[in-house]
């Protein structure tokens, strides 16, 4: 008799088990199904790639009209400060976020100073009624091309000067150069970016590469690497 009910015992035992188990593989498919159901939309009207955002001084139109909206809405930049025209007081307003979320201070809104503004929420000028805008052409003079291999650099990059090998400020508008191809004080064009002057050197740049400085560590990784045809201005 006492046999029989250990026998009972156990076949309730693992019958509890079973369903427990069974109880578990339910709980995660319906985890699973919820997050698909809320994921889904959000991948259908997500956008398919992610655009570029970069506001800083002396730039206008609807991109920093819109930054400085959330700016003001933010409480970094005082109420009818969004007129569309990046001045001082909006430099000085995104470099105060940039404190606050413990981000490279350089007072330009690239796109983590852009996610930390929006709450996380990506940059989407088509959404925002944004339209694209050119900047203004700029002659490229009459000199002959040279195909160069291109990479990006700033002054907040870690490790790097913020003083060229000539001894200027690392700027928008200075590319490092192999001297023996394109001498130092060389002016150049380069599409896309516009015109610059050949002021520094690195160890890595020799032959037919340059590196493109930019006002901001955010730029330099925008702009990457690039097989480009420059024009020496003569």
């Amino acid at each position: 008799m006492r046999v029989w009910t250990l026998l009972l015992a156990a076949r309730g035992l693992l019958w509890g088990v079973r369903k427990l188990r069974a109880r578990r593989h339910f709980r995660r498919c319906l985890t699973a199904s919820a997050v698909l159901a809320v994921a889904a939309p959000l991948a259908i009207h997500g956008p398919a790639e992610a655009a570029h955002i970069l506001v800083k001084e002396g730039m206008r139109g609807g991109a920093v009209r819109h930054v400085q909206e959330l700016l003001v809405s933010a409480g970094y930049l005082e109420a009818g400060g969004a007129d569309g025209v990046a001045g001082p007081k909006t430099r000085a307003a995104i470099e105060q976020c940039q404190t606050d979320h413990m981000l490279v201070v350089d007072g330009i809104c690239g796109e983590a100073t852009y996610l930390a503004l929006s709450g996380g929420v990506p940059y989407d000028p088509v959404a925002l009624g944004i339209a694209e805008e050119r900047a203004p052409s700029v002659s490229r003079g009459s000199g002959r091309s040279l195909f160069v291999s291109a990479t990006a650099y700033s002054a907040y990059d870690p490790g790097n000067s913020n003083r060229t090998a000539t001894g200027t400020p690392v700027r928008y508008g200075v590319i490092a150069v192999d001297p023996s191809v394109i001498p130092l004080g060389t002016r150049v064009f380069i599409p896309g970016y516009g015109e610059a002057i050949a002021e520094d050197v690195g160890g890595a740049i020799r032959g037919n590469r340059i590196d493109v400085a930019f006002d901001s560590h955010e730029e330099a990784l925008i702009f990457g690497r690039q097989e480009l045809e420059i024009f020496i201005m003569e």
